[in-house]
């Protein structure tokens, strides 16, 4: 009976097939996802844990413990379980499919491609032919022919949806060892499901050689019909979507039902419906057919419907019952001989292209990744009695523990060296004027990108002194992200454009990656490289970091967490960039600006009709981060449409006496770093104002202030021309006295006391605001202290512990300090 009567009725629900099979459901999913949460830490894949929930559940674990299977998973509801687990499978191929590019064969390099067949032709011959010698013992009164192939396909393969979150996870992504790695195993895989298709054929009629043929034929022919037939239809439903409406809700319907008839079809044939399934996605065309039939399907096929499979595979392993452990050891022998040759294959191809024998070890390693289409295979073996429960057990065990390793041993054996020799140009102070300037441009989505453009463009970029940009962008890896949004990424990272599906990050990643060629292309001394990194916001900053350390970048630009709304305010977007931005403040190994938008791309006055014009204001208190802002802020003011005005605040008498007041037993060493930083200060401003003493559009002038209340309103009286701000994040020590009041009330310690004030929603002004942050570590200017930051310090601490020694410096000066600088200054005074 499906449905009970109700537990008032003297009814037991799990007798029922309807209560026990959302109840078998409900504990697959928390087994799975407590699965998933305990091996996060460490790394690992989710179908690892999958898997593992799977064999948990079964005979191995749980159902040792007596009344656990006959109550929970009884022999009755097997069949209820495995057609819903099916019908996951078949939607989650299709969903593969869609995913997949085929069109990444043509593109990719002959190196990827010889290490994908070797990868696939020596553990292929190496478990047959050691299948062969020891047939007796291991094959146990299986089918000869068909077991050999089943394990050599099963040994071979590599999971490329698994793959690809390994390299995430371990930051290899974007490496020249991960593109190679997932170009190869996109054609592994896809020849996997042919060699599956042949395996398949070879266990339905091993006597029957003209049946098995027919087969095969069939199947050639089902792939032609899809892909000159059904690809057309759908190019026909594509062209009669208006631009920039959703799918109809009729196409979807017809598409879900067309999946269900490919798998119906190709198990007809004697192939199994997941291929038929397969096939049917891959012809699916990239764009918005493709994004909407994802949208609808991915959460609810690979949260719900696909764990039951891996516990249909958990209930038929028992490894409690082997029968013949000299099979069993002979067995994990093959298998590890196998994964031995694919390491020895893979590694003998990298030499041979003179790649480092770390890389082709890391390589041959991240090649033994399995997944689903592994436990596909050893299913349709059990089912088609090529494989017995040892076998079948065994091969799952092992299968696991390969895919475990891949992560912990790729990691230590794959190191680059961090090439910090002969990188001293870490800040935009010691940078010479005519050099090429090096930034990081952080994006998150396609709205950062008018506001990068246009910093880009009022930094004065001219052949004489270049800047080359790498507009990086940024993508969560979350446990919905597709696999292919990583092989995309990947190969956006090689080449900047891609041919991939067309949804979420991908569509947006092609409107940045537009947006920049086509600026490169109009605008002079600008080289643009389209980058992407997909990583867990926690572990963001490490792929900002290394990558401004990889490419010898001079600066950092990323945006602020918060978007202005329509009435000016300001909102928030997420959370989670302001954690990525505190942590790259804490170990960037070079300078780091934030950039508030308040609407800095449409604030710019043409004026040439080329070149639009920004009215700047830069505020300098003191500080190595003051005087990285006043670096950035002397290059616009080289470009013939800006305008620069430059107000120093100088401490007065009362701000002196409170710092007097305030000193301590440590007045005697401090003293000579305030003097240090102070001449520091006045000889960088010195040359600035020596250098552009006859530029009519840089103007310079001083302000004395006493307090933080006398600071706010010193700043609020300014012009209203001005569209950007640009400040130091950390004040000196002289301007302690002046922005104490304001360090206490932060609400953004990011910004520093000033950039907070420019930016929160009670300014009155609505001002872009770039926020500098100097790196003050070895071989600046001065010789500033502070070594380089380790990775994995606790980023986010350090800053936090560090957020307001910046800005709040220790007390101690002199009662010289004020009058020193009381008087205004004699060039374009208070103009």
């Amino acid at each position: 009976m499906i449905t009970t009567n109700g537990i008032w009725m003297g009814a037991k629900p799990l007798e029922y097939s309807l209560p026990l099979f959302i109840f078998q459901l409900v504990i697959v999913v928390l087994t799975t996802r407590a699965l998933v949460t305990i091996l996060r830490p460490f790394r690992q894949p989710r179908v690892l844990a999958e898997i593992l929930a799977g064999v948990v559940l079964g005979p191995t674990v749980f159902g040792r413990f007596p009344g656990f299977g006959e109550t929970v998973f009884p022999m009755k509801s097997l069949l209820t379980l495995e057609t819903a687990a099916h019908i996951g499978l078949i939607y989650f191929l299709f969903l593969v499919g869609v995913e997949m590019d085929v069109s990444v064969i043509r593109r990719m390099g002959r190196k990827a491609l010889v290490i994908a067949i070797a990868g696939m032709i020596v553990p292929f011959a190496i478990g047959t032919s050691t299948s062969f010698i020891f047939r007796k013992q291991i094959s146990n009164g299986m089918q000869q022919g068909p077991f050999l192939v089943f394990l050599g396909v099963a040994l071979s393969i590599t999971a490329f949806p698994v793959l690809a979150r390994i390299l995430a996870e371990i930051k290899l992504l974007n490496t020249e060892l991960g593109r190679i790695a997932m170009s190869a195993a996109i054609v592994n895989d896809i020849f996997a499901w042919v060699l599956l298709a042949l395996a398949i054929a070879l266990a339905e009629t091993e006597r029957m050689a003209y049946a098995s043929l027919l087969v095969l034929l069939s199947g050639a022919v089902f792939v032609f019909l899809c892909f000159y037939f059904v690809r057309p239809l759908m190019w026909w439903i594509i062209r009669r979507i208006p631009e920039g409406e959703s799918v109809d809700d009729f196409y979807v319907c017809s598409i879900l039902i067309g999946v269900m008839l490919a798998g119906l079809v190709t198990d007809a044939i004697g192939i199994h419906a997941a291929f038929g399934a397969f096939v049917f996605g891959l012809v699916i065309p990239n764009g918005p057919l493709g994004a909407t039939l994802i949208e609808k399907l991915e959460d609810f096929v690979t949260g719900l419907l696909l764990p039951l499979f891996f516990v249909i595979s958990g209930l038929r392993t028992n490894l409690n019952q082997i029968e013949d452990p000299v099979a069993l050891g002979l067995l994990v022998l093959v298998f590890f001989l196998a994964s031995i040759g694919k390491v020895m294959g893979t590694i003998a191809v990298a030499l041979f292209y003179s790649m480092p024998f770390r890389e082709g070890l890391s390589l041959g390693f991240l090649m033994n990744t399995r997944g689903l289409v592994e436990m596909i295979i050893l299913n349709i073996g059990r089912d088609k009695k090529v494989l017995d429960n040892s076998a079948f057990g065994a091969l799952v065990l092992m299968s696991v523990l390969m895919t475990a390793i891949v992560t912990p041993v790729v990691t230590l054996v794959h190191k680059p060296v961090k090439r910090l020799v002969g990188y001293k140009r870490r800040n935009l102070q010691r940078a010479k004027p005519d050099a090429e300037l090096r930034m990081v441009a952080c994006l998150h989505n396609t709205r950062n990108v008018p506001m990068i453009i246009s910093l880009l463009e009022a930094s004065n970029p001219t052949k004489r002194s270049p800047i080359f940009i790498y507009a990086l962008h940024l993508v969560e890896l979350t446990g919905r992200s597709s696999a292919m949004l990583i092989v995309h990424n990947s190969s956006v990272a090689k080449n900047g454009r891609h041919r991939g599906p067309s949804h979420g990050s991908q569509a947006q990643s092609e409107h940045i990656i537009a947006a920049f060629e086509n600026y490169e292309q109009h605008a002079g001394g600008v080289s643009v490289q389209t980058l992407t990194a997909v990583s867990p916001y926690s572990t963001m900053h490490e792929d900002i970091c290394n990558l401004s350390e990889d490419k010898h970048v001079t600066l950092i630009v990323l945006p602020f967490h918060k978007q202005q709304t329509v009435d000016g305010g300001m909102e928030e977007t997420n959370p989670a960039i302001r954690t990525v931005n505190q942590s790259v403040l804490a170990n960037a190994t070079c300078s780091v600006a934030i950039l508030v938008d308040r609407g800095l791309s449409g604030t710019g006055r043409s004026t040439t009709g080329q070149h639009m014009s920004h009215h700047v204001a830069l505020l300098f208190f003191g500080g190595p981060d003051d005087r990285e802002a006043l670096a950035y802020a002397w290059r616009m003011a080289e470009h013939p449409a800006n305008s620069l005005t430059v107000v120093r605040f100088i401490p007065g008498e009362e701000a002196a006496m409170r710092r007097l007041s305030s000193t301590d037993s440590r007045v005697i060493t401090i003293v000579t770093d305030t003097e240090r930083e102070r001449q520091m200060d006045d000889e960088y401003l010195n040359e600035f104002r020596l250098k552009n003493v006859n530029d009519e559009t840089v103007i310079y002038m001083e302000r004395v202030v006493n307090n933080s209340e006398e600071t706010v309103a010193a700043i609020r009286s300014m012009d209203s021309i001005h569209d950007l701000y640009i400040v130091g994040r950390g004040a000196g020590e002289m301007a302690s006295g002046m922005l104490a009041g304001m360090i206490e009330w932060m609400e953004c310690p990011e910004l520093g006391p000033v950039g907070d004030l420019l930016a929160s929603s009670d300014f009155a002004a609505t001002v872009s605001v770039l926020v500098v942050q100097q790196y003050v570590g070895g071989g600046t200017v001065g010789g500033e202290g502070g070594g380089v930051l380790e990775m994995g310090e606790q980023p986010v601490q350090q800053y936090l512990n560090n957020a307001h020694n910046r800005g709040r410096m220790v007390a101690g000066t002199h009662k010289g300090v004020a009058g020193s600088f009381s008087t205004p200054g004699n060039w374009d005074n208070g103009r």
